[in-house]
């Protein structure tokens, strides 16, 4: 929507990795001197590390797409919750080879027949695998067993593991010590700098044809960066919602406040969703009868009609009928009454969330029906100029 308002030739904030967008900052260029590093030494493991949105796959696109493909062969594994024959499979269809119904063995000699093919004729076998977190330690041990392949003292296979921050953990296992010997480089991929995030903004939005439409001030940069922390995709994120509020809004410049209420408008919609999760639970766990006491029910069933058990019943002197004036009041014991009000504090909580609840949506509505009449009003005025445009050609 807003590309056109601002004769953009594409969404420079897209969420989908694409390495034509690849930023060289300072920590990109460190993780890229690994990878060539580890490379060239063509054997072993390369682990690159990062938060979530730290861009590893797209730095992996940008690595792939400077790969010489006379030299390498390279496959990529994304989907890693799997068992660790499962992996094996998933490996073998990224390299293209027959997978299905194989046993292991014919499995990891088709595999290694693949490699020592494309070896003899001067290629390298690469494998990529993201999201190597969720891989059990019986799958790595598989991966580690095809960097056993080798033809006259080559490794045949070399593997690049993408991962976030808690693989190191993994990686450190005992279980893990011989994987671990064979990484021969290693790297953590973390935010960029306030100054880089200036810099990676305008070079994705150069990339699609910005021509300062609109303009960013020096105070929105560094709203930016206070609101993401530096990583690249909540960057992108903020950055295409700044856009979205511009195009509605129509404005062609774009501060530190506008910045902030974009923020503030994603903030409210997170809170709403965790707030709604939040009150469909509690009002779950209300709903869900109290359990039975068990004493209690096996009290009652004692005296059930049929026992044989036959039970005396004490011989009491039955106790004279106090005066109507001298005769208590029924009070309920404290524990009861205590009972009750918590009953009635939870059911207010729960009317309180349900209504703040409401009034988050009420206030979300309001703001979409808000620019949907400022996109029609838009698009009206396009269909005006288009046919005023015609009128004056013809």
């Amino acid at each position: 929507m807003y590309t056109e308002f601002y004769n953009l030739t594409g969404q420079p904030f897209q969420l989908t990795p694409d390495h034509r967008f690849f930023f060289g900052s300072s920590g990109h260029k460190r993780a890229m001197a690994h990878l060539s590093f580890g490379l060239n030494q063509g054997e072993g493991f390369i682990v690159i590390t990062g938060d979530v949105g730290a861009g590893k796959t797209t730095l992996m696109g940008h690595l792939l797409s400077t790969l010489d493909s006379d030299r390498y062969v390279s496959a990529t594994l994304v989907t890693t919750q799997l068992a660790a024959d499962d992996v094996l499979r998933m490996v073998a269809a990224a390299f293209g080879l027959d997978h299905e119904q194989v046993d292991k063995a014919t499995l990891l000699l088709r595999i290694e027949n693949f490699c020592d093919a494309n070896y003899r004729e001067g290629k390298h076998c690469l494998l990529l695998i993201d999201e190597v977190q969720n891989l059990s330690f019986q799958a790595l041990e598989e991966l580690r067993m095809l960097s056993n392949f080798q033809t006259d003292g080559t490794a045949l296979v070399q593997s690049i593991l993408l991962g976030q921050p808690q693989f190191r953990r993994t990686l450190a296992s005992a279980d893990l010590d011989q994987l671990r010997q064979r990484v021969i480089a290693s790297y953590h991929l973390g935010p960029i700098s306030a100054q880089e995030t200036r810099e990676y903004i305008r070079h994705r939005l150069s990339a699609v044809g910005w021509n300062n439409d609109p303009a960013l001030s020096e105070d929105a940069y560094s709203e930016i960066y206070k609101q993401t922390g530096g990583v690249p995709r909540r960057i992108n994120v903020l950055c295409s919602r700044l856009l979205l509020y511009g195009f509605l809004e129509e404005r062609h410049a774009l501060d530190g406040s506008a910045v902030g209420q974009v923020a503030e408008d994603l903030q409210q919609e997170t809170e709403q969703v965790l707030e709604v999760e939040e009150t469909s639970v509690a009002l779950k766990v209300e709903e869900t009868p109290p359990p039975r006491d068990t004493e209690e029910s096996a009290g009652q069933n004692q005296d059930l009609p049929g026992d044989r058990r036959q039970v005396p019943e004490p011989e009491l002197s039955k106790p004279e009928r106090p005066a109507p004036d001298t005769m208590p009041h029924a009070v309920p014991p404290d524990d009861t009454r205590d009972t009750r009000w918590e009953e009635s504090e939870n059911e207010i909580k729960a009317l309180r969330h349900r209504l703040e609840s409401t009034e988050a949506q009420m206030q979300r509505h309001e703001r979409m029906l808000r620019w949907t009449q400022l996109m029609l009003k838009h698009h009206e005025r396009l269909l005006r100029r288009r046919v005023h445009k015609a009128a004056s050609n013809g």
